[in-house]
């Protein structure tokens, strides 16, 4: 488990130089998602000659790619990649651990974007993430002619799944505005 803790502490490191501001640099999550793609590309090549020693230090390495980017990840392509990771994997644990991160650490138009996705797990990880945001989240999405359908939909969600009046109410009156 030692090799693990070092590899770990060298990508952290990777991470941590390329982001030297608070927010997150986008480089260095591309870099780690590039690497992690290598190394599960790599891993998942049989007629290479890999032997089993080598074939597990690959996939820990790949392990320890993907726990850093799980970590530190701002970006909805690099969620989105780690969940389909996880799906191969048939990791639902981890599965559940980016969902309840989504809404953590992504701004609303992120989990937008990831809404918008053509992969059916991370789609519906989205939209349960913007389905649990408070109306005034969901209400501020509006006014984006991106973002603004997504948000509808969850609003109906809330309305559906969790009986929201404010919701509904909100709806209400967005149907109005769009007849006139």
């Amino acid at each position: 488990m030692k090799l693990d803790a070092v590899i770990y502490s060298a990508l952290h490191g990777i991470a941590q130089r390329h982001a030297p501001r608070p927010a997150r640099d986008a480089r260095a999550d591309l870099e780690l998602s590039r690497f992690l793609a290598a190394l599960d590309d790599r891993a998942s090549e049989k007629k290479d000659g890999l032997d089993a020693e080598q074939a597990t230090r690959l996939r820990s390495v790949a392990d320890t790619c993907a726990a850093v980017l799980q970590d530190k990840t701002e970006s909805a392509e690099v969620f989105a990649q780690l969940v389909r990771r996880a799906e191969q994997q048939r990791d639902y644990k981890r599965i559940d651990v980016l969902a309840d991160a989504l809404g953590l650490r992504f701004p609303p138009s992120e989990i937008c974007e990831l809404a918008r996705s053509e992969d059916v797990i991370v789609r519906e990880l989205a939209n349960e993430a913007l389905a649990r945001f408070p109306i005034s989240v969901l209400a501020s999405l509006l006014s984006d002619p991106v973002d603004s359908e997504i948000a509808r939909g969850s609003l109906r969600r809330q309305v559906v799944e969790y009986g929201s009046e404010e919701a509904r109410q909100l709806l209400l009156v967005l149907d109005q505005v769009d007849e006139l």
